[in-house]
Protein backbone atom coordinates (compact mmCIF):
# COMPACT_ATOMS: atom_id res chain seq x y z
CA UNK A 1 0.00 0.00 0.00
CA UNK A 2 1.07 3.59 -0.56
CA UNK A 3 1.37 6.15 2.22
CA UNK A 4 0.93 9.93 1.94
CA UNK A 5 2.06 12.03 4.89
CA UNK A 6 0.38 15.40 5.23
CA UNK A 7 -2.66 17.22 6.57
CA UNK A 8 -4.75 16.61 3.43
CA UNK A 9 -4.41 14.85 0.10
CA UNK A 10 -3.48 17.01 -2.87
CA UNK A 11 -6.14 17.18 -5.56
CA UNK A 12 -4.43 14.77 -7.95
CA UNK A 13 -4.33 12.07 -5.24
CA UNK A 14 -7.89 12.59 -3.99
CA UNK A 15 -9.33 9.80 -6.24
CA UNK A 16 -7.04 7.32 -4.46
CA UNK A 17 -8.36 8.11 -0.97
CA UNK A 18 -9.77 4.92 0.59
CA UNK A 19 -13.55 4.83 0.88
CA UNK A 20 -15.51 4.36 4.09
CA UNK A 21 -15.50 0.89 5.68
CA UNK A 22 -12.62 -0.32 3.49
CA UNK A 23 -9.36 -1.87 4.65
CA UNK A 24 -7.51 1.24 3.47
CA UNK A 25 -9.70 3.52 5.60
CA UNK A 26 -9.22 1.22 8.60
CA UNK A 27 -5.43 1.29 8.26
CA UNK A 28 -5.46 5.03 7.68
CA UNK A 29 -7.45 5.61 10.87
CA UNK A 30 -5.18 3.20 12.75
CA UNK A 31 -2.24 5.40 11.77
CA UNK A 32 -4.18 8.54 12.75
CA UNK A 33 -5.87 7.58 16.03
CA UNK A 34 -6.17 11.21 17.17
CA UNK A 35 -7.73 12.47 13.95
CA UNK A 36 -9.55 9.64 12.17
CA UNK A 37 -11.66 10.27 9.09
CA UNK A 38 -15.27 10.29 10.34
CA UNK A 39 -17.70 7.76 8.86
CA UNK A 40 -20.35 9.05 6.45
CA UNK A 41 -23.84 9.85 7.65
CA UNK A 42 -26.47 7.16 6.94
CA UNK A 43 -27.83 7.54 3.43
CA UNK A 44 -31.35 6.67 4.60
CA UNK A 45 -32.30 5.54 1.11
CA UNK A 46 -32.59 1.84 1.93
CA UNK A 47 -35.62 0.49 3.76
CA UNK A 48 -35.17 -3.13 4.97
CA UNK A 49 -38.01 -5.56 4.55
CA UNK A 50 -39.78 -7.07 7.53
CA UNK A 51 -38.16 -10.44 6.81
CA UNK A 52 -34.74 -8.82 7.13
CA UNK A 53 -35.58 -7.31 10.51
CA UNK A 54 -36.78 -10.77 11.59
CA UNK A 55 -33.47 -12.33 10.53
CA UNK A 56 -31.55 -9.66 12.47
CA UNK A 57 -33.67 -10.39 15.55
CA UNK A 58 -32.90 -14.12 15.26
CA UNK A 59 -29.16 -13.38 15.07
CA UNK A 60 -29.33 -11.07 18.08
CA UNK A 61 -31.32 -13.59 20.13
CA UNK A 62 -28.68 -16.24 19.52
CA UNK A 63 -25.92 -13.85 20.59
CA UNK A 64 -27.86 -12.75 23.67
CA UNK A 65 -28.13 -16.40 24.72
CA UNK A 66 -24.35 -16.77 24.66
CA UNK A 67 -24.03 -18.31 21.21
CA UNK A 68 -20.85 -17.87 19.21
CA UNK A 69 -22.11 -18.53 15.67
CA UNK A 70 -25.22 -18.11 13.54
CA UNK A 71 -25.82 -19.58 10.07
CA UNK A 72 -27.93 -17.37 7.80
CA UNK A 73 -28.79 -19.71 4.95
CA UNK A 74 -31.60 -17.95 3.10
CA UNK A 75 -31.94 -18.60 -0.61
CA UNK A 76 -30.20 -16.21 -3.04
CA UNK A 77 -32.00 -12.89 -3.31
CA UNK A 78 -33.94 -13.15 -0.04
CA UNK A 79 -31.74 -10.41 1.44
CA UNK A 80 -28.87 -11.89 3.46
CA UNK A 81 -26.60 -8.82 3.15
CA UNK A 82 -29.01 -6.39 4.82
CA UNK A 83 -30.03 -9.03 7.37
CA UNK A 84 -26.38 -9.64 8.28
CA UNK A 85 -25.59 -5.92 8.67
CA UNK A 86 -28.64 -5.37 10.86
CA UNK A 87 -27.82 -8.50 12.86
CA UNK A 88 -24.18 -7.54 13.36
CA UNK A 89 -25.23 -4.06 14.50
CA UNK A 90 -27.58 -5.60 17.05
CA UNK A 91 -24.93 -8.01 18.30
CA UNK A 92 -22.42 -5.17 18.54
CA UNK A 93 -24.83 -3.21 20.69
CA UNK A 94 -25.51 -6.22 22.92
CA UNK A 95 -21.83 -6.95 23.49
CA UNK A 96 -20.46 -3.44 23.58
CA UNK A 97 -18.36 -4.19 20.50
CA UNK A 98 -16.18 -1.67 18.70
CA UNK A 99 -15.40 -3.39 15.38
CA UNK A 100 -17.07 -5.59 12.81
CA UNK A 101 -15.12 -7.46 10.14
CA UNK A 102 -16.93 -8.39 6.93
CA UNK A 103 -15.22 -10.98 4.70
CA UNK A 104 -16.86 -10.91 1.27
CA UNK A 105 -16.46 -13.02 -1.83
CA UNK A 106 -14.85 -11.78 -5.04
CA UNK A 107 -14.93 -9.90 -7.40
CA UNK A 108 -13.76 -7.21 -5.00
CA UNK A 109 -14.69 -4.41 -7.42
CA UNK A 110 -18.35 -5.34 -6.87
CA UNK A 111 -18.62 -7.01 -3.49
CA UNK A 112 -16.67 -4.53 -1.37
CA UNK A 113 -18.59 -1.60 -2.82
CA UNK A 114 -21.89 -3.42 -2.32
CA UNK A 115 -21.22 -4.13 1.36
CA UNK A 116 -19.83 -0.64 2.03
CA UNK A 117 -22.83 1.03 0.41
CA UNK A 118 -25.22 -1.15 2.41
CA UNK A 119 -23.47 -0.30 5.70
CA UNK A 120 -23.48 3.41 4.84
CA UNK A 121 -27.17 3.32 3.89
CA UNK A 122 -28.20 1.54 7.10
CA UNK A 123 -25.79 3.43 9.35
CA UNK A 124 -22.72 2.10 11.15
CA UNK A 125 -24.41 1.99 14.60
CA UNK A 126 -21.30 3.52 16.14
CA UNK A 127 -19.17 0.54 15.08
CA UNK A 128 -16.00 0.51 13.01
CA UNK A 129 -16.69 -1.68 9.97
CA UNK A 130 -13.97 -3.18 7.79
CA UNK A 131 -14.87 -4.96 4.55
CA UNK A 132 -12.31 -7.22 2.86
CA UNK A 133 -12.31 -10.23 0.54
CA UNK A 134 -11.22 -13.75 1.44
CA UNK A 135 -7.80 -13.27 -0.16
CA UNK A 136 -7.00 -10.34 2.17
CA UNK A 137 -7.37 -12.17 5.51
CA UNK A 138 -3.65 -11.84 6.16
CA UNK A 139 -4.05 -8.05 6.24
CA UNK A 140 -6.27 -8.11 9.32
CA UNK A 141 -4.39 -10.67 11.43
CA UNK A 142 -3.40 -9.17 14.77
CA UNK A 143 -6.45 -6.93 15.10
CA UNK A 144 -9.30 -7.73 17.46
CA UNK A 145 -12.73 -8.40 15.96
CA UNK A 146 -15.75 -8.83 18.21
CA UNK A 147 -18.23 -9.55 15.41
CA UNK A 148 -17.37 -11.18 12.07
CA UNK A 149 -19.56 -11.70 9.01
CA UNK A 150 -18.36 -14.53 6.75
CA UNK A 151 -20.14 -13.91 3.45
CA UNK A 152 -20.39 -16.92 1.11
CA UNK A 153 -19.05 -18.99 4.00
CA UNK A 154 -18.85 -22.12 1.82
CA UNK A 155 -15.50 -20.64 0.73
CA UNK A 156 -14.22 -22.27 3.95
CA UNK A 157 -15.17 -25.84 3.04
CA UNK A 158 -11.56 -27.00 2.76
CA UNK A 159 -9.23 -26.97 5.76
CA UNK A 160 -5.97 -27.57 3.86
CA UNK A 161 -5.72 -24.00 2.54
CA UNK A 162 -3.87 -20.95 3.78
CA UNK A 163 -7.27 -19.24 3.88
CA UNK A 164 -8.47 -21.71 6.50
CA UNK A 165 -5.40 -21.27 8.70
CA UNK A 166 -5.83 -17.49 8.69
CA UNK A 167 -9.56 -17.83 9.32
CA UNK A 168 -8.99 -20.09 12.32
CA UNK A 169 -6.89 -17.34 13.91
CA UNK A 170 -9.28 -14.49 13.12
CA UNK A 171 -12.38 -16.46 14.15
CA UNK A 172 -10.81 -17.37 17.51
CA UNK A 173 -10.93 -21.14 17.22
CA UNK A 174 -8.53 -21.42 20.18
CA UNK A 175 -10.75 -19.30 22.41
CA UNK A 176 -13.49 -20.55 24.75
CA UNK A 177 -17.06 -20.16 23.53
CA UNK A 178 -17.79 -17.28 25.87
CA UNK A 179 -14.85 -15.08 24.75
CA UNK A 180 -14.71 -15.87 21.02
CA UNK A 181 -15.89 -13.39 18.37
CA UNK A 182 -19.50 -13.77 17.31
CA UNK A 183 -19.61 -15.26 13.79
CA UNK A 184 -22.39 -14.70 11.27
CA UNK A 185 -21.96 -17.18 8.40
CA UNK A 186 -24.03 -16.37 5.32
CA UNK A 187 -24.46 -18.74 2.38
CA UNK A 188 -27.32 -20.17 0.34
CA UNK A 189 -25.23 -23.28 -0.45
CA UNK A 190 -23.47 -24.50 2.72
CA UNK A 191 -21.79 -27.56 1.20
CA UNK A 192 -22.27 -30.77 -0.75
CA UNK A 193 -21.93 -32.97 2.36
CA UNK A 194 -21.70 -32.61 6.15
CA UNK A 195 -17.93 -33.21 5.77
CA UNK A 196 -17.73 -29.86 3.94
CA UNK A 197 -19.04 -27.85 6.92
CA UNK A 198 -15.95 -27.36 9.15
CA UNK A 199 -16.67 -23.63 9.29
CA UNK A 200 -19.77 -24.50 11.36
CA UNK A 201 -17.64 -26.31 13.96
CA UNK A 202 -17.98 -23.45 16.51
CA UNK A 203 -21.77 -23.84 16.49
CA UNK A 204 -21.60 -27.65 16.49
CA UNK A 205 -19.13 -27.75 19.37
CA UNK A 206 -21.25 -25.38 21.42
CA UNK A 207 -24.42 -27.35 20.65
CA UNK A 208 -22.77 -30.47 22.10
CA UNK A 209 -21.21 -28.57 25.03
CA UNK A 210 -17.72 -29.52 23.84
CA UNK A 211 -14.56 -27.43 23.41
CA UNK A 212 -13.47 -26.42 19.92
CA UNK A 213 -10.40 -28.66 20.06
CA UNK A 214 -12.71 -31.69 20.04
CA UNK A 215 -14.05 -30.54 16.66
CA UNK A 216 -11.21 -28.68 14.96
CA UNK A 217 -7.59 -29.26 15.89
CA UNK A 218 -4.88 -26.85 14.79
CA UNK A 219 -2.78 -29.57 13.13
CA UNK A 220 -5.41 -31.91 11.63
CA UNK A 221 -8.66 -29.94 11.32
CA UNK A 222 -10.26 -32.21 8.70
CA UNK A 223 -9.47 -35.37 10.65
CA UNK A 224 -10.86 -34.08 13.94
CA UNK A 225 -13.95 -32.61 12.27
CA UNK A 226 -14.74 -35.87 10.49
CA UNK A 227 -14.18 -37.82 13.71
CA UNK A 228 -16.50 -35.47 15.60
CA UNK A 229 -19.25 -35.88 13.02
CA UNK A 230 -18.86 -39.65 13.18
CA UNK A 231 -18.85 -39.60 16.99
CA UNK A 232 -22.19 -37.82 16.97
CA UNK A 233 -23.92 -40.10 14.50
CA UNK A 234 -22.99 -39.06 10.94
CA UNK A 235 -22.18 -42.11 8.80
CA UNK A 236 -18.65 -41.90 7.39
CA UNK A 237 -17.08 -44.43 5.04
CA UNK A 238 -13.32 -44.96 5.04
CA UNK A 239 -10.76 -46.42 2.70
CA UNK A 240 -11.98 -44.77 -0.49
CA UNK A 241 -9.83 -43.11 -3.11
CA UNK A 242 -10.33 -39.72 -1.47
CA UNK A 243 -10.09 -40.83 2.16
CA UNK A 244 -13.08 -40.51 4.46
CA UNK A 245 -16.32 -39.86 2.58
CA UNK A 246 -19.99 -39.53 3.42
CA UNK A 247 -22.11 -42.67 3.31
CA UNK A 248 -23.63 -43.70 -0.01
CA UNK A 249 -26.76 -45.11 1.68
CA UNK A 250 -29.61 -42.81 0.59
CA UNK A 251 -31.75 -43.42 3.68
CA UNK A 252 -28.86 -42.78 6.02
CA UNK A 253 -27.85 -39.67 4.10
CA UNK A 254 -31.30 -38.17 4.60
CA UNK A 255 -31.09 -38.95 8.30
CA UNK A 256 -27.63 -37.38 8.53
CA UNK A 257 -28.84 -34.18 6.89
CA UNK A 258 -31.71 -33.92 9.35
CA UNK A 259 -29.28 -34.63 12.20
CA UNK A 260 -26.70 -31.91 11.46
CA UNK A 261 -29.42 -29.40 10.63
CA UNK A 262 -31.11 -30.19 13.94
CA UNK A 263 -27.92 -29.37 15.85
CA UNK A 264 -28.43 -25.75 14.82
CA UNK A 265 -32.20 -25.47 14.46
CA UNK A 266 -33.00 -27.19 17.75
CA UNK A 267 -30.93 -24.77 19.81
CA UNK A 268 -32.88 -22.37 21.99
CA UNK A 269 -32.82 -19.84 20.45
CA UNK A 270 -31.98 -21.34 17.05
CA UNK A 271 -28.45 -21.02 15.64
CA UNK A 272 -29.56 -20.92 12.01
CA UNK A 273 -32.23 -19.54 9.73
CA UNK A 274 -33.19 -20.80 6.30
CA UNK A 275 -36.00 -19.33 4.25
CA UNK A 276 -36.83 -20.41 0.74
CA UNK A 277 -37.33 -17.77 -1.92
CA UNK A 278 -41.05 -16.95 -1.93
CA UNK A 279 -40.91 -16.66 -5.73
CA UNK A 280 -40.10 -20.38 -5.96
CA UNK A 281 -37.12 -22.53 -7.01
CA UNK A 282 -35.13 -21.73 -10.11
CA UNK A 283 -36.53 -23.43 -13.24
CA UNK A 284 -33.57 -25.29 -14.75
CA UNK A 285 -33.39 -27.64 -17.70
CA UNK A 286 -31.04 -29.09 -20.26
CA UNK A 287 -30.66 -27.47 -23.67
CA UNK A 288 -29.61 -30.00 -26.33
CA UNK A 289 -27.52 -28.76 -29.24
CA UNK A 290 -27.73 -30.74 -32.48
CA UNK A 291 -24.23 -30.79 -33.90
CA UNK A 292 -23.70 -30.47 -37.64
CA UNK A 293 -21.88 -33.38 -39.32
CA UNK A 294 -18.67 -31.34 -39.33
CA UNK A 295 -19.06 -30.37 -35.68
CA UNK A 296 -19.84 -33.96 -34.66
CA UNK A 297 -16.77 -35.23 -36.49
CA UNK A 298 -14.66 -32.68 -34.62
CA UNK A 299 -16.36 -33.54 -31.34
CA UNK A 300 -15.83 -37.28 -31.74
CA UNK A 301 -12.18 -36.67 -32.62
CA UNK A 302 -11.69 -34.63 -29.45
CA UNK A 303 -13.52 -37.25 -27.36
CA UNK A 304 -11.37 -40.01 -28.76
CA UNK A 305 -8.18 -38.04 -28.11
CA UNK A 306 -9.36 -37.29 -24.58
CA UNK A 307 -10.08 -40.95 -23.85
CA UNK A 308 -6.62 -41.97 -25.07
CA UNK A 309 -4.88 -39.28 -23.00
CA UNK A 310 -6.93 -40.10 -19.91
CA UNK A 311 -6.19 -43.81 -20.25
CA UNK A 312 -2.44 -43.13 -20.48
CA UNK A 313 -2.61 -40.80 -17.49
CA UNK A 314 -4.62 -43.33 -15.45
CA UNK A 315 -2.22 -46.18 -16.13
CA UNK A 316 0.70 -43.97 -15.12
CA UNK A 317 -1.21 -42.50 -12.15
CA UNK A 318 -0.20 -39.13 -13.55
CA UNK A 319 -2.70 -36.77 -11.92
CA UNK A 320 -1.32 -33.65 -13.61
CA UNK A 321 -1.68 -35.20 -17.06
CA UNK A 322 -5.20 -36.38 -16.23
CA UNK A 323 -6.25 -32.91 -15.08
CA UNK A 324 -4.77 -31.36 -18.23
CA UNK A 325 -6.59 -33.82 -20.49
CA UNK A 326 -9.90 -33.11 -18.76
CA UNK A 327 -9.38 -29.36 -19.01
CA UNK A 328 -8.48 -29.52 -22.73
CA UNK A 329 -11.47 -31.65 -23.59
CA UNK A 330 -13.91 -29.37 -21.78
CA UNK A 331 -12.42 -26.32 -23.47
CA UNK A 332 -12.48 -27.81 -26.98
CA UNK A 333 -15.97 -29.31 -26.55
CA UNK A 334 -17.26 -25.92 -25.47
CA UNK A 335 -15.55 -24.16 -28.38
CA UNK A 336 -17.32 -26.44 -30.85
CA UNK A 337 -20.70 -25.28 -29.47
CA UNK A 338 -19.97 -21.52 -29.44
CA UNK A 339 -22.00 -20.74 -32.59
CA UNK A 340 -25.11 -22.50 -31.27
CA UNK A 341 -24.91 -20.64 -27.95
CA UNK A 342 -24.51 -17.33 -29.80
CA UNK A 343 -27.54 -18.12 -31.99
CA UNK A 344 -29.67 -19.05 -28.96
CA UNK A 345 -28.69 -15.85 -27.13
CA UNK A 346 -29.55 -13.72 -30.17
CA UNK A 347 -32.95 -15.40 -30.35
CA UNK A 348 -33.64 -14.64 -26.69
CA UNK A 349 -32.70 -10.98 -27.17
CA UNK A 350 -35.08 -10.81 -30.13
CA UNK A 351 -37.76 -12.07 -27.77
CA UNK A 352 -37.03 -9.06 -25.54
CA UNK A 353 -35.17 -10.92 -22.83
CA UNK A 354 -31.78 -10.11 -21.32
CA UNK A 355 -29.40 -13.05 -21.24
CA UNK A 356 -26.84 -14.03 -18.59
CA UNK A 357 -24.30 -16.45 -20.10
CA UNK A 358 -22.17 -18.39 -17.60
CA UNK A 359 -18.87 -19.78 -18.88
CA UNK A 360 -15.86 -21.40 -17.23
CA UNK A 361 -13.11 -20.66 -19.75
CA UNK A 362 -12.08 -17.34 -21.23
CA UNK A 363 -10.11 -18.09 -24.41
CA UNK A 364 -12.34 -20.91 -25.68
CA UNK A 365 -15.74 -19.66 -24.51
CA UNK A 366 -16.06 -16.14 -23.06
CA UNK A 367 -14.00 -14.32 -25.68
CA UNK A 368 -15.40 -16.04 -28.81
CA UNK A 369 -18.99 -15.79 -27.56
CA UNK A 370 -18.65 -12.09 -26.74
CA UNK A 371 -16.84 -11.34 -30.02
CA UNK A 372 -19.39 -13.12 -32.21
CA UNK A 373 -22.30 -11.47 -30.41
CA UNK A 374 -20.71 -8.07 -31.00
CA UNK A 375 -20.12 -8.98 -34.65
CA UNK A 376 -23.87 -9.58 -34.92
CA UNK A 377 -24.54 -6.09 -33.60
CA UNK A 378 -25.33 -6.85 -29.96
CA UNK A 379 -23.85 -4.91 -27.03
CA UNK A 380 -22.24 -7.30 -24.53
CA UNK A 381 -21.22 -6.77 -20.90
CA UNK A 382 -18.21 -8.89 -19.92
CA UNK A 383 -17.31 -9.88 -16.36
CA UNK A 384 -14.24 -12.08 -16.67
CA UNK A 385 -10.49 -11.91 -16.99
CA UNK A 386 -9.02 -10.26 -13.90
CA UNK A 387 -8.08 -6.64 -14.58
CA UNK A 388 -9.35 -6.67 -18.17
CA UNK A 389 -12.59 -4.82 -17.48
CA UNK A 390 -14.15 -2.44 -14.95
CA UNK A 391 -16.39 -5.07 -13.39
CA UNK A 392 -18.97 -2.70 -11.89
CA UNK A 393 -19.16 -0.63 -15.07
CA UNK A 394 -19.77 -3.80 -17.09
CA UNK A 395 -22.44 -4.97 -14.65
CA UNK A 396 -24.18 -1.60 -14.90
CA UNK A 397 -24.19 -1.81 -18.69
CA UNK A 398 -26.25 -4.98 -18.36
CA UNK A 399 -28.43 -3.80 -15.48
CA UNK A 400 -29.39 -0.56 -17.20
CA UNK A 401 -30.23 -2.43 -20.41
CA UNK A 402 -27.47 -0.82 -22.44
CA UNK A 403 -26.11 -4.35 -22.99
CA UNK A 404 -28.68 -7.08 -23.48
CA UNK A 405 -26.16 -9.85 -22.79
CA UNK A 406 -23.70 -10.45 -19.94
CA UNK A 407 -20.96 -13.07 -20.36
CA UNK A 408 -19.36 -13.89 -17.03
CA UNK A 409 -17.15 -16.42 -15.23
CA UNK A 410 -17.79 -15.46 -11.61
CA UNK A 411 -20.19 -17.70 -9.69
CA UNK A 412 -21.28 -15.46 -6.83
CA UNK A 413 -21.65 -11.98 -5.38
CA UNK A 414 -22.98 -10.13 -8.40
CA UNK A 415 -26.60 -9.16 -8.99
CA UNK A 416 -27.98 -9.31 -12.51
CA UNK A 417 -31.68 -9.52 -11.71
CA UNK A 418 -34.41 -7.41 -13.23
CA UNK A 419 -35.68 -4.37 -11.38
CA UNK A 420 -32.74 -4.16 -8.96
CA UNK A 421 -32.55 -0.92 -6.97
CA UNK A 422 -29.34 0.76 -8.09
CA UNK A 423 -27.22 3.40 -6.45
CA UNK A 424 -28.84 6.81 -6.43
CA UNK A 425 -32.37 5.41 -6.43
CA UNK A 426 -32.33 4.27 -10.06
CA UNK A 427 -33.88 0.97 -11.09
CA UNK A 428 -32.39 -1.74 -13.27
CA UNK A 429 -34.16 -2.64 -16.48
CA UNK A 430 -37.25 -4.76 -16.02
CA UNK A 431 -36.84 -7.01 -19.05
CA UNK A 432 -37.04 -10.65 -17.90
CA UNK A 433 -33.71 -12.42 -17.40
CA UNK A 434 -32.86 -15.85 -18.78
CA UNK A 435 -29.61 -17.71 -18.13
CA UNK A 436 -27.53 -20.28 -19.98
CA UNK A 437 -24.62 -22.41 -18.82
CA UNK A 438 -22.41 -22.68 -21.89
CA UNK A 439 -20.50 -25.31 -19.90
CA UNK A 440 -22.12 -27.39 -17.17
CA UNK A 441 -20.72 -26.73 -13.71
CA UNK A 442 -19.63 -29.95 -12.03
CA UNK A 443 -20.02 -28.36 -8.61
CA UNK A 444 -23.65 -28.19 -7.51
CA UNK A 445 -22.75 -25.30 -5.21
CA UNK A 446 -21.19 -23.30 -8.06
CA UNK A 447 -24.17 -24.02 -10.29
CA UNK A 448 -26.68 -23.00 -7.64
CA UNK A 449 -24.75 -19.81 -6.97
CA UNK A 450 -24.72 -18.94 -10.67
CA UNK A 451 -28.48 -19.30 -11.05
CA UNK A 452 -28.89 -17.01 -8.06
CA UNK A 453 -27.36 -14.11 -10.00
CA UNK A 454 -30.64 -13.57 -11.89
CA UNK A 455 -33.20 -15.70 -10.01
CA UNK A 456 -33.47 -13.43 -6.97
CA UNK A 457 -35.38 -10.63 -5.24
CA UNK A 458 -38.87 -11.63 -6.47
CA UNK A 459 -37.59 -12.25 -10.03
CA UNK A 460 -38.11 -15.68 -11.60
CA UNK A 461 -35.31 -16.45 -14.05
CA UNK A 462 -35.13 -19.79 -15.90
CA UNK A 463 -31.72 -21.34 -16.60
CA UNK A 464 -30.59 -23.80 -19.26
CA UNK A 465 -27.57 -26.10 -19.44
CA UNK A 466 -26.28 -26.35 -23.02
CA UNK A 467 -24.83 -29.67 -24.19
CA UNK A 468 -24.03 -31.50 -27.38
CA UNK A 469 -26.84 -33.95 -28.07
CA UNK A 470 -26.04 -37.69 -28.00
CA UNK A 471 -22.64 -37.16 -26.36
CA UNK A 472 -21.19 -37.60 -22.89
CA UNK A 473 -22.14 -33.93 -22.26
CA UNK A 474 -25.81 -34.89 -22.37
CA UNK A 475 -25.36 -37.41 -19.56
CA UNK A 476 -23.27 -35.00 -17.53
CA UNK A 477 -25.87 -32.24 -17.89
CA UNK A 478 -28.66 -34.49 -16.63
CA UNK A 479 -26.62 -35.20 -13.51
CA UNK A 480 -25.92 -31.50 -13.10
CA UNK A 481 -29.61 -30.55 -13.07
CA UNK A 482 -29.99 -32.85 -10.06
CA UNK A 483 -26.81 -31.57 -8.38
CA UNK A 484 -27.84 -27.92 -8.63
CA UNK A 485 -31.18 -28.75 -7.06
CA UNK A 486 -29.45 -30.76 -4.31
CA UNK A 487 -27.08 -27.90 -3.48
CA UNK A 488 -30.05 -25.85 -2.27
CA UNK A 489 -30.31 -28.09 0.80
CA UNK A 490 -29.49 -26.07 3.87
CA UNK A 491 -26.92 -28.48 5.26
CA UNK A 492 -25.48 -30.18 2.22
CA UNK A 493 -26.56 -31.75 -1.02
CA UNK A 494 -26.04 -35.20 -2.43
CA UNK A 495 -22.53 -35.80 -3.79
CA UNK A 496 -23.29 -39.09 -5.49
CA UNK A 497 -23.74 -37.08 -8.68
CA UNK A 498 -20.10 -36.00 -8.66
CA UNK A 499 -19.04 -39.63 -8.68
CA UNK A 500 -21.40 -40.23 -11.61
CA UNK A 501 -19.85 -37.35 -13.55
CA UNK A 502 -16.34 -38.62 -12.84
CA UNK A 503 -17.23 -42.10 -14.06
CA UNK A 504 -18.86 -40.74 -17.23
CA UNK A 505 -15.62 -38.91 -18.05
CA UNK A 506 -13.33 -41.75 -17.00
CA UNK A 507 -11.91 -39.39 -14.37
CA UNK A 508 -13.06 -41.19 -11.23
CA UNK A 509 -9.43 -41.85 -10.30
CA UNK A 510 -8.61 -38.12 -10.12
CA UNK A 511 -9.02 -35.97 -6.97
CA UNK A 512 -12.55 -34.58 -6.77
CA UNK A 513 -11.22 -31.00 -7.02
CA UNK A 514 -10.30 -31.77 -10.62
CA UNK A 515 -14.00 -31.68 -11.46
CA UNK A 516 -15.16 -28.86 -9.18
CA UNK A 517 -13.16 -25.98 -10.59
CA UNK A 518 -10.38 -26.25 -8.07
CA UNK A 519 -12.66 -25.47 -5.20
CA UNK A 520 -15.83 -23.91 -6.52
Amino acid sequence: MHLFVGRSLPAHLAPYAPGPHTLGRFLENTLNPDDPTPPPEPAEDLEPRQSQYEAADAIAERAAAGGRQFLLADEPGVGKTISAVLGASAVGDLRGAKRVLVVADRPAAITIGHWCRTITALGDSGLEWVVITWDRLEKVIGHEWEVIIADEAHALRRTTTKRWKLWAQIAGHKLPHETAPFLIATTATPGHTPLELPYLAPAYAQAHDEPMKDWISATQPAVTFTAALERHGVRVERGGRYGATWTTDATRRAADLALVRGWLEDQQPAAMLHRAAPWGPVPISGMPVALTPTEREAYEAEWGEFCREMDIARRGRNTAKGRAALLRFRQKAGLIRVDSTVAWIAQQVEAERQVACSVEFVGTAADPIAERLRDSGLEVATIYGQGRFDVEAERMKFQTGQAKVCVFTTVASISLHAGETLEGGRQASTEPRVGVFHQARFSGIAGRQVTGRTHRDQQVSPWHIAYAQDTVEEQVSKVMVERIAAASDTVGGDTAGLTDVAELLGADWLPSASLTDGGA
